[in-house]
């Protein structure tokens, strides 16, 4: 007999506990789904045990409980396919399907090879092939509706790497819905009445899609000839929304599919409106009441006091099958597709995500017999699991300043404006003196296109009191002999290609703004010496790329691409030491690629041959830069070189200039940087 009372009460323990630990989950950085998943667990046998927990949730609640959950999961599938935007697919193609395959196929086989492993354990032998498949289509899934939420969160889903993710996991999710489709018909195909009806799966897709959609397509002029969503609108999307949903329930195809893809037939074009408001109305009955409830009492089924050291290992087995497969086949496949290295490990990461639907896979095969109450358990705790990992990997691997470089970027791309390649260059003491420091930024700036160098010059106020007449005077011809010389300067560079932009001043406290000047210039690349004012302060406050060159080292300078001498060998002046021909070395470890590709832009700039200096890591880069047609090879430091060396905190005896990386940096792609180096640079 069903209490009444105890039914109303479960309810406010489970949506008091859900609204709790999703809040909690939300503070630490996580899907709420988490924490509602957590408070079913908690309020099951887990934690409560048999004297309470059966008291509070016995067998006789759990019915009830269990229909207003799949009330709650009929409305979120829904809300599923309505949200599932098409485009995503249409506009990235090859690499989101390629993506999508390598992060579907790989785990899904290792999935099945572990079912196999474990199958006498857990079914009979006639349960196994839906077993195996199952275990593949659930280590398969990933959860596009908390993949969207995390990329929201974070602003992602305006950049490229969010929308790319969206599209991979959007065919992920057919994917997956189509395997766990058939699973679920030979799960549910035990006797003739099941094997019929399976087979009105076709006939039934055909009818939603070229039948219902244009019907549902006429809720659009209704909808606005009434100028808003009514009664009888809204009770008609229900109506069909439920009678869809026991449609496939009655095919022994799991209502799911049904609720999905009566979403997914809405109408799109001119229904923006029309949309919105039916998810404003469905999402706050599912989100806020019945969708907590159905992953409470998901988590009520897992009874984790059952589970023993072999249970243990089972779970450890899950684990590295989950995620394993998950991240090397997402990153493989997405590597394939040529993105860069650091962009395929965060999609890899971001598709690993399993959250809400692997729950909803799960209490299918629970419900249909496919999984039994202890693998159910392991299960749940490997979604948990994937679920939580997915944030502070996606942070460690894709720090939040890497993603608004990216918004930045997405928005100037937006508005049609081509970012130039922002070259700054601090130009210290007297600027005639600057010839070889401002060849080597314009050098620098010419690898990129388009690429803008800027002339930063601050020079303090003179000392004492100026008065008018010939003190202000002198002072004022001192500051345009300054600026005709930057101007010189900067027409040199504007020869090579680049524009450029002088900033010169006079500054009370050089060391204190000169800083403030490079950060908020924003640059891409700081080119400046060591011994400048607030070399420090610049070094330190800039995220970019940092050129230091060595106040001892300036003879290798000389020969920069733009500006060469040609001196004799015997020659006594020490800026001329190192001809136009001499090679070019770079001290190649640590540091990072920073150091040899700034080395390998000035070589191929100025047709200079290429040594790298260092350990294995060094051979292998001299090679492989060889085999792309540069002259490198590796060894020691020729004489008369201009030497190039990471700055990683250690000194390099007789290094020109010293390359600190930009924070986040990307490991360099030789082969693209080989090109783009090679290309011909567009003149003005």
């Amino acid at each position: 007999m069903l209490h009444v009372d105890l039914l109303l009460l479960d309810l406010v323990i489970v949506l008091a506990a859900a609204r709790l630990l999703g809040a909690v989950a939300r503070w630490l950085g996580q899907p709420p789904v988490i924490g509602e998943i957590v408070a079913g667990i908690l309020l099951g046998p887990t934690l409560l045990g048999p004297l309470i927990g059966d008291q509070l949730f016995g067998a006789e609640m759990r019915p009830p409980l269990q229909a207003l959950a799949n009330v709650g999961l009929v409305l979120f599938m829904f809300v599923v396919g309505l949200e599932l935007d098409q485009k995503l697919v249409r506009g990235k193609g090859r690499i989101a399907v390629t993506v999508a395959l390598g992060s579907t196929v790989v785990p899904f086989v290792l999935g099945c090879v572990l079912a196999l492993g474990i199958a006498g354990d857990h079914v009979g032998g006639d349960r196994t092939l839906p077993f195996v498949l199952f275990m593949g289509a659930a280590m398969s899934a990933t959860a596009f509706p908390v993949l969207a939420r995390i990329l929201t969160d974070r602003g992602m889903q305006r950049i490229a790497l969010g929308g790319l993710s969206l599209a991979a996991a959007a065919v992920i999710d057919v994917l997956a819905w189509t395997v766990l489709a058939v699973v679920v018909g030979i799960a549910g195909a035990g006797d003739a009445e099941g094997q019929w009806k399976v087979l009105l799966t076709v006939p039934y897709a055909l009818v939603m899609f070229l039948a219902v959609r244009p019907l549902l397509a006429r809720l659009v002029p209704a909808y606005e000839k009434a100028g808003r969503l009514t009664p009888s609108l809204l009770s008609l999307v229900l109506i069909g929304l439920i009678g869809s949903a026991w449609a496939t329930e009655w095919m022994h195809v799991h209502f799911i599919f049904g609720a999905f893809v009566f979403g997914a037939v809405m109408p799109r074009e001119g229904a923006e409106r029309l949309n919105h408001e039916i998810l404003e109305r469905l999402e706050q009955l599912a989100v806020l009441l019945l969708l907590p409830m159905f992953f409470v009492v998901a988590g009520l089924n897992v009874n984790l006091r059952a589970l023993d050291l072999s249970s243990l290992g089972t779970l450890a087995a899950i684990l590295a099958v989950a995620v394993g497969g998950k991240l090397l086949g997402s990153y493989a496949a997405a590597r394939a597709q040529r993105l860069p290295d650091r962009q395929s490990w965060a999609m890899a990461v971001l598709l690993n995500t399993r959250g809400l639907t692997e729950i909803v896979i799960l209490t299918v095969g629970l419900q249909k017999g496919v999984l039994d109450d202890e693998l159910y358990s392991l299960m749940v705790v490997m979604a948990l699991v994937t679920t939580a990992m997915t944030g502070p990997l996606l942070r460690r691997i894709y720090p939040d300043r890497r993603v608004a470089r990216d918004i930045a970027e997405a928005e100037r791309a937006a508005l049609g404006v081509a970012a130039a390649h922002r070259v700054l260059t601090v130009v210290p003491g007297s600027p005639a003196e600057q010839a070889p420091l401002v060849d080597l930024a314009s050098a620098l700036a010419r690898a990129t296109s388009p690429s803008e160098v800027v002339l930063a010059h601050l020079r303090p106020y003179p000392q004492g009191r100026l008065e008018v007449g010939s003190g202000l005077s002198s002072e004022l011809a001192e500051l345009a002999e300054t600026l005709h010389d930057l101007e010189g300067l900067a027409g040199t560079v504007r020869a090579h290609g680049p524009e450029v932009r002088v900033v010169s001043r006079f500054s009370g406290d050089v060391a204190a703004e000169l800083p403030e000047l490079v950060t908020g210039a924003q640059p891409d690349l700081v080119v400046l010496p060591a011994d400048v004012s607030g070399y420090v302060g610049i070094r330190d406050g800039v995220a970019c790329r940092v050129v230091t060159v060595c106040p001892a080292a300036a003879s290798g300078l000389q020969d920069s691409p733009a500006r060469t001498t040609a001196a004799s060998p015997g020659s006594s002046d020490p800026a001329a030491r190192t001809s136009a021909a001499g090679p070019i070395a770079v001290h190649h470890g640590s540091g990072g690629d920073a150091a040899a590709h700034v080395a390998l832009t000035l070589a191929l700039l100025q047709d200079r041959p290429l040594v790298v200096v260092g350990g294995g890591r060094a051979s292998a880069l001299a090679q492989r830069l060889a085999r792309l047609g540069v002259a490198a090879a590796s060894g020691a430091v020729p004489a008369g070189a201009l030497v190039v060396a990471p700055d990683a905190g250690t000194a390099v005896d007789g290094a020109h200039l010293l390359v600190r990386a930009e924070q986040d940096a990307d490991p360099v792609d030789w082969a693209a940087a080989v090109s783009a180096l090679r290309a011909p640079v567009p003149h003005p």
